[in-house]
């Protein structure tokens, strides 16, 4: 199926949340993630399945001063 991640089309094997961004290469990475614009915590990525055309947010902590 084909998902949206920060607006770049990705096919990925139709699952969950986690198992996505893990085969995109985001597993294990301190990253905020939102779902056709709602925000997911961590502990749900693992139960939010995943449809087709769903966009998908990823957004890195940045450190500065």
């Amino acid at each position: 199926m084909r998902i949206f991640l920060n607006d770049d089309a990705h096919d990925v094997e139709p699952g969950t949340l986690a198992a996505a961004l893990e085969a995109l290469g985001y597993g294990g990475r301190k990253i905020a993630t939102a779902l056709n614009g709602r925000f997911v915590a961590v502990p749900a990525r693992p139960a939010t399945q995943l449809t087709d055309g769903d966009r998908v947010e990823v957004v890195a902590p940045m450190q500065g001063g």
